[in-house]
């Protein structure tokens, strides 16, 4: 688990037969889940200057391969009994998404930026974003795409600030909206779902 906080920007070294190669401050271990770019990957190397981690084939078909290089964001996994900033974030990208405009505002950037409509049930106004492993709000949500607010700390200390139109952003929708259309989906056709059904639901969360 993950909480959408940037911990550091690292560099891709060389990304070559499903092995990602990282040069990081990080003190990383074996077996460890580290996200890149929002992306939860497991350290299968460490080296004197960083590690090594694979990605495995279902990850590959879904995110931007081409974004696997330069600088990147990346976060360990949270620890027991560590404070819990950000939101709950897995790690596990639902889609891509692409930059379409940005415009300036009086404390910060409004981002654009376009998504395939299947993945728009799950972004909810004002509910929590994660894009290339960075927590967001979702201020606004159109049929094909959605808007935030980056304020000038998060551009300061993350890449997003550089994108430019046109740029693919690794998305993971939230959290709670897939669970809920899950369980919702996989109810009886026949059977009403009761007040009772929602308590319940609530209650996982």
């Amino acid at each position: 688990m993950f909480t959408g906080l940037i911990r550091e920007i690292a560099t891709v070294s060389r990304y070559a037969n499903n092995i990602l190669s990282i040069r990081s401050h990080h003190k990383a271990k074996i077996g460890e889940s580290i996200a890149v770019n929002g992306i939860c990957l497991t350290v299968v190397r460490v080296n004197s200057d960083g590690f090594d981690l694979e990605l495995a084939d279902e990850t590959r078909a879904i995110i931007d391969e081409n974004r696997l290089k330069g600088k990147v964001h990346i976060e360990p996994a949270m620890q027991l009994g560590d404070r819990f900033d950000g939101h709950i974030v897995q790690g596990h990208i639902d889609c891509t998404g692409t930059l379409l405009r940005t415009t300036a505002r009086s404390n910060g950037v409004d981002f654009f930026i376009r998504v395939d409509p299947k993945h728009i049930l799950y972004i909810v106004p004002k509910g929590s974003i994660t894009i290339d492993g960075v927590s967001l709000t979702v201020n606004d949500v159109y049929t094909d795409s959605f808007r935030l607010t980056l304020i000038p700390q998060t551009l300061k200390e993350t890449l997003i600030g550089s994108y430019k139109i046109g740029t693919k952003i690794n998305i993971e929708t939230d959290l709670f909206a897939r669970y809920i259309d899950h369980i919702l989906r996989h109810r009886s056709a026949k059977k009403q779902v009761s007040w009772e059904d929602i308590d319940a639901m609530h209650a996982l969360f």
